[in-house]
């Protein structure tokens, strides 16, 4: 007897193996705009409107592309200082920090939580990022069971959900430039860092927009032991 098993399963028999059923097998093609489910011979989404393409592995050059720029922009994101401060017009000398320099700082003032959320949004985040969309890059399309598709698809998601949280550092600069701004006695201005890293963000997040998820599900196997 044919039964439908859990992940899009079918049970060929109660003891045999199960058929792997995707989307792709069962001869449909999804949106990528608004996840709407057609037929493959569609070409164009009724919902929407957008237009239907089937899953590619040549899509990959873009994530490519928009990951290289990002890790570019990155290196001097880290060399260079994100923030100049000017006293007393330069006379009491002028203070610039990295990234992590400033995290550092923090840390000797007593603000753990502060420098701890610096740590984790400007190094740990933008660094545990580019590793995870290299992996899925690398993984997509290829051999996987089951459960390996359902933790890359997590994985997606969790570097979906955490890219604009990496401009953190981005908008403290931006508000202290525009607040403190006291002529003679102080003055804060962005580093060139700031625009290096605000550019390695916005590279990041076209990477991971451009990797298409349905990649995922093609390399799962035909059949499936129990």
């Amino acid at each position: 007897m044919m039964g439908w098993g859990k992940a899009g399963e079918v049970d060929d028999s109660d003891d045999g193996p199960r058929t792997v059923l995707t989307a792709h097998r069962a001869g449909l093609i999804g949106c990528r705009a608004c996840g709407r489910v057609w037929p493959e011979d569609e070409v164009t989404c009724h919902r929407c409107g957008a237009r239907l393409t089937p899953p590619d592995r040549r899509s990959l050059q873009a994530v490519w592309a928009w990951l290289i720029a990002g890790m570019i922009f990155y290196i001097p994101a880290n060399l260079y200082p994100m923030m100049s401060t000017q006293t007393f017009a330069g006379l009491q000398g002028n203070s610039k920090a990295t990234i992590y320099e400033g995290v550092i700082e923090l840390i000797h003032h007593g603000n753990y939580d502060i420098a701890i959320i610096v740590f984790l949004a400007s190094i740990v985040v933008p660094i545990g990022k580019f590793v995870s969309i290299i992996w899925l890059a690398r993984a997509a399309g290829r051999p996987a069971s089951v459960e390996d598709a359902h933790l890359r698809l997590k994985i997606y998601e969790v570097v979906e959900f955490i890219g604009r949280w990496s401009m953190i550092d981005v908008f403290v600069v931006a508000i202290l430039a525009a607040l403190v701004q006291l002529g003679f006695v102080a003055s804060i201005h962005p580093g060139p860092a700031a625009v290096s890293f605000a550019l390695s963000v916005a590279f990041t997040m076209l990477s991971a927009q451009s990797f298409d998820p349905r990649l995922i599900w093609r390399g799962l196997p035909l059949r499936r032991s129990r």
